[in-house]
């Protein structure tokens, strides 16, 4: 039965070898036919040599998760051969560099093998030898073209749209679209059984990533100061950040209105961030796991302290220097509780670029009104991979919540200034700007103990007051946050499942193929912590909880035990940490293994 708009297409490559540009075609055109995709790049960390894959999911209803098997399979890396022809699928398609024969080894009978000689017509056609390996990739765009129903006048326009200005550019690689199509004409039945057709299903939907979109969130939240230390994954952050400012961020003079610093290590560059903050700019800094750990200790002093400040963590896998270029969820426990002592921190968790962008914006009004640093906590899969998204849409009539900031007017109506008096009885004092007036007001910040008019006290009763005060503003704070997506307007079951980020699409998913079994479970996304009252309320209402969550430690898990006072025999487990997103395939079969005896049905 022929697999239409539904079928995951795999590329193995060899990392260095300017593979992405034309993988990128491929998935591109997929989209500018009105089909929805999912690509994920799947690269080593080192420089190049090292094996690369490029999969990308297509479903026409819209399941953009990663999915398990490979319908077809394009390889043109020997080292992994072995490797990419165990993943296909039965009945399903391995193309091939056939410049050299394959091994008897290599051959299973229940897939279609197509030999393209791409080195071979590469080398008939160009004498340079890098053109001969960047228009081998292009090649095998071509073949696919021809093999899957690409339409050829979606790939000429983007090639024209990608070169444009570099003309000479442009006629190669049509060319070299042209040798794969004509090889596959001349040589082979075509369309496949696995091919694409034209459909109307994306709509005004773009196609980007995370990381950009936290950059550009960063923008439009009036972030003038971003201080970063490089590091995978997010380095793009801070790189898109920098890009959207030079364009935003210019005043009418030419004078740029931004300052980005490239900081000589992690505990520089959010010690950089926490002195903006306090002297009244926006700023932010981007890192992953590792720097979250370096910057524990200044977390803590902006936590007591009570300055806003915004990190945002692209998590990789650990611990120490792990894989530093595959994804994974395990910076939980680390940002929610970052430095020594009784300290809790805000953690945003978006699922969509459309979210990095505005959750990244909205971090920075709960930072400053919350006056904390706030953990938006995207991942390697979200930030680096390009995922379809709604547009960005800005109201130019938003105005930025500050907080509370006593201006110099207001200082001069009152006695006595207390920087951590609770006047409102919502355990967030008034901060000031340095400098607003000339004697009232905050003028430096300690991260010592100190009485509720900032003078520093080891006075045990005050001490205790101050950290109850803390207790109270996080109290506040579970009414700040952006509140969870429930899935259902009553409960039909009596198993909840609870997913957050990139583990979201692939849920929503396995619950699909659940339903299809005939078992309903209820949903729930979160999208911050700590847990307000829809989550309790939530959790209370069903007598089993499985949290999916991409750590082997079941972090999540445990914050909502912990937080929440709850008995851990309620809860269950889906954990994927093997670095590649989770899969819809994982999570049916860890529901169904876990549950099924006493899954409740509608």
């Amino acid at each position: 039965m022929p697999k239409i708009n539904d079928f995951v297409v795999r590329f193995a490559n060899v990392n260095g070898t300017g593979s992405a540009s034309a993988n990128y075609l491929f998935a591109k055109s997929i989209f500018r036919m009105g089909i929805p995709v999912s690509p994920k790049n799947i690269f080593p960390s080192n420089i190049q040599g090292l094996p690369t894959w490029y999969e990308v999911r297509v479903s026409e209803r819209g399941y953009l998760g990663r999915r398990e098997g490979i319908d077809v399979m394009v390889s043109v890396n020997p080292q992994s051969m072995t490797e990419d022809i165990r993943s296909v699928l039965p009945g399903g398609y391995f193309i091939y560099d056939s410049t050299k024969p394959l091994h008897e080894e290599m051959i299973r009978a229940d897939i279609t093998y197509l030999g393209i000689p791409f080195m071979e017509k590469c080398n008939e056609e160009y004498t340079d030898p890098r053109l001969r390996q960047l228009f081998k990739n292009v090649m095998y765009v071509g073949a696919l073209s021809a093999l899957l129903k690409i339409e050829f006048d979606v790939l000429q326009q983007i090639i024209e749209e990608q070169f444009a200005g570099k003309l000479k550019v442009i006629a190669p690689n049509i060319k070299a679209l042209q040798l794969g199509i004509d090889y596959v004409h001349q040589n082979f039945s075509y369309p496949l059984d696995v091919h694409l057709e034209r459909r109307d299903l994306v709509g005004n939907q773009i196609l980007t990533d995370g990381n950009s979109a936290c950059g550009l969130g960063a923008v439009y939240a009036g972030a003038t100061v971003c201080a970063w230390y490089p590091i995978t994954p997010s380095t793009s952050v801070a790189e898109g950040f920098e890009m959207y400012a030079e364009k935003l961020r210019v005043d009418e003079d030419g004078k740029n209105n931004y300052a980005i610093v490239q900081a000589e290590d992690e505990l520089a560059a959010i010690g950089m961030v926490i002195g903006a903050n306090w002297n009244g700019a926006r700023g932010f800094t981007a890192t992953s796991g590792p720097g979250v750990s370096l910057m524990n200790e200044f977390l803590g002093l902006a936590y007591f302290a009570e300055i806003p400040s915004v990190l945002i963590d692209v998590q990789r896998t650990g611990p120490s220097t792990g894989m530093p270029t595959r994804t994974q969820q395990s910076d939980l426990t680390l940002a929610a509780y970052a430095s020594h002592g009784d300290t809790k921190h805000p953690m945003i968790f978006p699922c969509t670029p459309l979210e990095c962008f505005e959750l990244t914006a909205a971090s920075f009004d709960l930072a400053d009104i919350a006056q904390t640093p706030v953990m938006v906590m995207t991942d390697l899969d979200l930030g680096m991979n390009d995922h379809m998204s709604a547009p960005f849409t800005w109201d130019d009539a938003r105005v930025y919540n500050k907080g509370k900031i006593m201006s110099a007017e207001q200082l001069n109506e009152i006695g006595r200034y207390g920087r951590y008096l609770d006047v409102d009885d919502d355990g967030v004092g008034h901060r000031t700007i340095p400098g607003v007036h000339p004697t009232k007001g905050a003028f430096v910040a300690r991260g010592t103990s100190r009485d509720e008019y900032a003078v520093y006290t080891e006075e045990s009763p005050a001490y205790k007051r101050n950290m109850d005060r803390l207790t109270k503003k996080w109290e506040t704070i579970k009414t700040l946050v952006p509140q969870p997506e429930v899935f259902q307007t009553k409960n039909n079951s009596n198993v909840g499942v609870i997913f957050f980020g990139t583990t979201s699409q692939s849920a929503v998913e396995a619950a699909d193929m659940l339903t299809a079994d005939g078992v309903v479970i209820d949903k729930l996304r979160l999208l911050a912590f700590p847990f307000g009252k829809a989550v309790v309320d939530f959790i209370a209402q069903h007598e089993t909880i499985i949290v999916v969550e991409q750590n082997r430690d079941a972090q999540m898990r445990s914050l909502m035990i912990t937080e929440l006072n709850e008995d851990p025999k309620k809860f269950l487990s889906v954990l994927n940490y093997d670095g590649l997103p989770i899969t819809a395939d994982f999570i049916y079969r860890s529901i169904t293994n876990q549950l099924n005896p006493t899954l409740a049905t509608s």
